[in-house]
């Protein structure tokens, strides 16, 4: 998302290729985008964006996947692989809970919650 916001990344146009009906977005990630904002350099700038991002998509709440959570928190941790962010960890769950693909370029921060399926649209030069 920060990709979006400092115009590094044509979103806009990757979500009307999908649909905008197809995409979702959580409830958590919206409020990482409004941390991003008001930390910015120009906090009023950065939440028009996040506004004309956010605006049309549907917003997924959390609680629906507290069991989840839950569930695979403690199989992550007993299998020595403990996810450290808690936002990663709602955010993946919450994907896995309404069967959606979760769309990231930390591929690596979620990969091991089990049965996510992961899409990286962020394409960068070797």
């Amino acid at each position: 998302m920060c990709f979006f916001l400092r115009g590094k990344l044509n979103l806009d146009k990757l979500i009307y290729e999908k649909g905008r009906e197809n995409c979702f977005i959580s409830e958590i990630t919206v409020f990482e985008l409004r941390f991003g904002a008001e930390n910015s350099n120009n906090p009023s700038l950065s939440h028009k964006a996040v506004d004309g991002f956010v605006n049309g998509l549907s917003i997924i709440p959390i609680y629906g996947s507290v069991g989840r959570y839950a569930k695979e928190k403690v199989r992550l941790r007993k299998s020595g692989r403990p996810v450290n962010d808690e936002f990663d960890l709602l955010i993946g769950v919450t994907a896995l809970e309404n069967r959606l693909t979760l769309v990231t370029d930390n591929i690596k921060h979620f990969e091991n919650l089990e049965g996510i399926k992961l899409e990286n649209w962020v394409r960068r030069k070797r």
